[in-house]
């Protein structure tokens, strides 16, 4: 028979881990530089800017049967969503960022987020839309994080890809168009230390 004192400590001490572990979560948020902050942080050469695809009519995935080499069978950026792509790259210009390389999705969401922001772009598959794909994630997923860690500079290395992607990858979920900064370690793993909304 269980002693209910014991029952009601070990009770408590899932409340008090709990609680640390929300703590150390919010103190890990808290630590996550925006504004002029992360701007700052994003012109440190050996930065990588991980960017979420800009404004699209919403929802996830694409039409059925869509087709990679057609734009037209798949979820595009709106107006705003190209007009968002531009400032973001005018943004990026204004604040000093050197941009050396751009990879991107071959989504066409993507790459049109990339060539609007930037004028050119390198299409990476690792970092192609997971939605109905997770079988693909771990793959994908380990992939990026070593490009990340091996990224010296010169200048930023800019991502883009698809919220879906993001999440595994950081543990957040950015809005459309929105820039995660990351810090890459070569002996260890990269840190989140920023975040920009671009057009919000």
């Amino acid at each position: 028979m269980k002693c209910p004192r014991r029952t009601a400590l070990a009770a408590l001490a899932l409340v008090l881990l709990g609680a640390v572990g929300l703590t150390h979560r919010a103190a890990a948020q808290s630590a996550i530089a925006t504004g002029d902050a992360a701007w700052n942080l994003l012109k440190q050469n050996g930065s990588v800017a991980l960017i979420r695809h800009g404004r699209t009519l919403g929802g996830a995935g694409d039409p059925p049967g869509f087709r990679l080499e057609d734009c037209a069978t798949q979820r595009n950026l709106t107006e705003e969503g190209r007009a968002q792509a531009k400032t973001l790259g005018e943004a990026m210009r204004a604040k000093g960022v050197v941009v050396t390389d751009i990879l991107s999705s071959r989504w066409c969401r993507c790459m049109d987020t990339a060539r609007l922001a930037f004028g050119k772009v390198e299409a990476l598959p690792a970092l192609d839309n997971l939605f109905g794909n997770s079988a693909r994630e771990p793959a994908q997923t380990a992939e990026l994080r070593k490009r990340i860690r091996a990224w010296a500079g010169p200048g930023a290395l800019v991502m883009v890809s698809h919220g879906v992607n993001i999440l595994p990858l950081t543990g957040i979920q950015p809005a459309e168009g929105e820039i995660l900064i990351l810090l890459p370690n070569p002996s260890a793993d990269f840190r989140v230390v920023g975040r920009i909304a671009i057009g919000s």
